[in-house]
């Protein structure tokens, strides 16, 4: 078996350092709020190229933190219009909908998987305050363009980096620190990936940041004295000790992540299967590797039977959801054939080479 992700695998690669950490968490009796976290908020801060970061519980709330401390500011109101990528992991959305602000659904390209950048300006109003984009999979998705549109118009740079710890765009800067404010993810499977949930948001705006740890506080800066209706949106020491000691080796991490990559561009040569441009070792941290294939399912099923792990990201759209029903007539023919035809080959920072070449072996005979 080649399992999609192997997260035992991924834990024992540090697993000496991992378990130390855990154990002075537990020893030391102090579990929330303490030096791990202060530690961990620094170094990443740090490699980011951020002033602030800001632990909080999981990704999606690190996202709904960032437009509810816009809203607490002044910034944004509920019914302002945020354009968001149509194709990506349902979070993104479900943080603009838990403030009350209103997605603008914009198609990605197909060549990139991401937010078509030339769609953007025709969906800008006089209500639209943000734009928030997805670095997916992995992948750069910010564009000198983007961010000229967000001068021009003077709109806010949201970066949804919960898949790209560590990729940079063309200038250098690291993703999380390119917008106005970025949500970081650190579900296990994340390529910076704790024991459990746990997020964090990165910016330079000193008032978002004391706004967004007030609000994760139950809307406390001071015990006992709240200047928000707020929520308990916490990380917890012994997942800020771990996330310490991985981030000690992302990079090194990512370098797996590309060479795996890397093999799968050069050698798979299926006519029936499509990959997203290849970009840059430095624009793609290979989150995921996902591939296009008109017989995506026969692909799954054929993989599966000969020991292959892979995921389907995703089998349905988000506007195509219940949850938003008054969405499901929307036409976003690209998304849509996007989720009906992506399938995600295995990667990460455990599986060997030999299981890479026996996948491409597999892809290559369907």
């Amino acid at each position: 078996m080649i399992p999609f992700l192997s997260l035992k695998d991924v834990t024992a690669l540090h697993g000496d350092e991992i378990n130390a950490a855990v154990t002075k968490v537990v020893n030391s009796g102090w579990y929330l709020q303490g030096e791990e976290n202060k530690h961990f908020e620094e170094n990443y801060a740090k490699f980011i190229g951020t002033k602030h970061c800001i632990g909080c519980a999981n990704g999606l709330d690190a996202l709904i933190w960032i437009f509810r401390a816009y809203i607490e500011l002044g910034i944004m109101e509920p019914g302002d219009e945020i354009i968001v990528p149509a194709n990506t992991y349902i979070a993104t959305i479900l943080a603009i909908t838990e403030n009350r602000l209103k997605p603008i659904l914009v198609e990605p390209k197909l060549n990139s998987l991401e937010i078509d950048d030339d769609l953007i300006e025709e969906n800008i109003t006089p209500k639209t305050k943000a734009i928030c984009i997805v670095h997916l999979y992995g992948r750069n998705a910010y564009t000198d363009k983007i961010g000229e549109l967000c001068k021009k118009y003077n709109l806010k740079l949201i970066e949804d980096n919960a898949q790209a710890h560590g990729c940079k765009h063309t200038d250098g800067r690291i993703t999380g620190s390119i917008g106005d404010a970025a949500g970081h993810s650190f579900y296990p499977g994340k390529n910076l990936g704790a024991l459990g949930d746990g997020g964090a948001v990165t910016t330079n705006d000193d008032k978002l940041a004391t706004a967004i740890r007030t609000l994760a506080n139950y809307g406390s800066s001071k015990k006992y004295v709240f200047k928000y209706t707020g929520r308990n949106s916490r990380l917890d020491e012994i997942q800020a000790a771990v996330l310490d000691v991985k981030l000690k080796y992302l990079v090194e991490d990512n370098a797996h992540r590309k060479m795996v990559a890397n093999y799968y561009y050069d050698n798979i040569k299926n006519p029936l299967i499509t990959m997203p441009d290849r970009l840059p070792d430095e624009q793609n941290v290979y989150h995921l590797f996902p591939v296009l294939c008109k017989k995506r399912d026969e692909l799954h099923d054929f993989l599966e039977k000969n020991g292959v792990g892979t995921v389907i990201h995703y089998p349905i759209a988000p506007h195509k959801q219940e949850c938003y029903k008054e969405w499901n007539e929307m036409g976003l023919p690209i998304t849509e054939y996007i989720a009906n035809h992506e399938l995600s080959l295995p990667i990460g920072p455990s599986i060997s080479m030999e299981e890479v070449m026996e996948v491409v072996r597999l892809v290559n005979m369907f």
